[in-house]
């Protein structure tokens, strides 16, 4: 039986840096305190910032492309429909207004 590595384990690239020695300090000692090794915390780490920075980014896209359609719909309205005006009828309906 061959023995296999973990999903999501395999490892294949490899990516260095250089710290400073405070760094380094820094980096092994909130290691330590959560029990994992440094490699482990680093990657992590890198991880969970990067998916922020990507959600953040994301965020601010979607900001933007909503406020450019919410400007666009007030300068340039589109005609009621039908579908809408019955909307409006069944709303009103039900809320007595």
């Amino acid at each position: 039986m061959t023995a296999h590595p973990p999903r999501g384990r395999v490892r294949g690239e490899r990516l260095e840096t250089r710290v400073t020695a405070d760094q380094k300090n820094l980096i092994e000692h909130a290691a330590a305190l959560q029990g994992r090794t440094v490699t482990d915390f680093v990657l992590t780490s890198v991880q969970e910032a990067a998916r922020r920075t990507i959600e953040e980014h994301q965020r601010l896209e979607l900001s933007v492309r909503d406020s450019q359609a919410f400007v666009d719909a007030l300068v340039n309205p589109k005609p009621v429909n039908d579908r809408l005006r019955d909307t409006v009828r069944r709303y009103r309906h039900a809320t007595g207004t």
